[in-house]
């Protein structure tokens, strides 16, 4: 999913997959994410390190325009779950440092920010992809390799 109007920094693949099915599928892969704005709402960005049997396979660093910082922590979440699907995961373990959306897609807050409602539900319509999710609440600090990708992008020029 690319935000609209936004410049967008390439993802790149750092390794190849392992441990998959020999055409590329994974069968389980974390995903650390997070999003970044400066301002709120400002120029944001996005995020996401996906990795399977700890190793790096990808690293996404986008920008998505202007946005706010919880607008951006589930664009994170959308764009590291479209990016599991095309690898073939069965199993996604997603690691995030806002409790507010790892809290909502748990089901234990509501949501009620409209802006949110629908990303919301595109991403609980994505999860419903997957045979098996676990989400988690992390430490900024346990999550570092998420934000550096995020404002990577945030700092790179257009």
């Amino acid at each position: 999913m690319k935000p609209e109007g936004a410049a967008a920094a390439p993802s790149r693949a750092v390794k190849a997959a392992p441990h998959g099915d020999g055409q590329g599928r994974l069968s389980t892969v974390t995903l650390c994410i997070d999003g970044a704005s400066r301002g709120n709402p400002g120029d944001a960005a996005i995020g996401v390190l996906v990795r399977a049997d700890h190793s790096i396979v990808r690293e996404i660093a986008e920008r998505i325009g202007v946005a706010t910082n919880n607008v951006a922590e589930y664009k994170a979440l959308l764009r590291g779950l479209e990016e599991a699907a095309s690898l073939g995961a069965a199993t996604v373990h997603i690691q995030s440092d806002s409790e507010l959306l790892v809290r909502q897609i748990q089901g234990k807050y509501k949501v009620r920010n409209e802006t949110l409602i629908p990303l919301y539900r595109e991403a609980l319509a994505r999860l419903r992809r997957f045979d098996h999710v676990h989400i988690f609440h992390v430490p900024r600090t346990r999550n570092s390799g998420a934000d550096g990708l995020a404002n990577r992008a945030l700092d790179a020029k257009n």
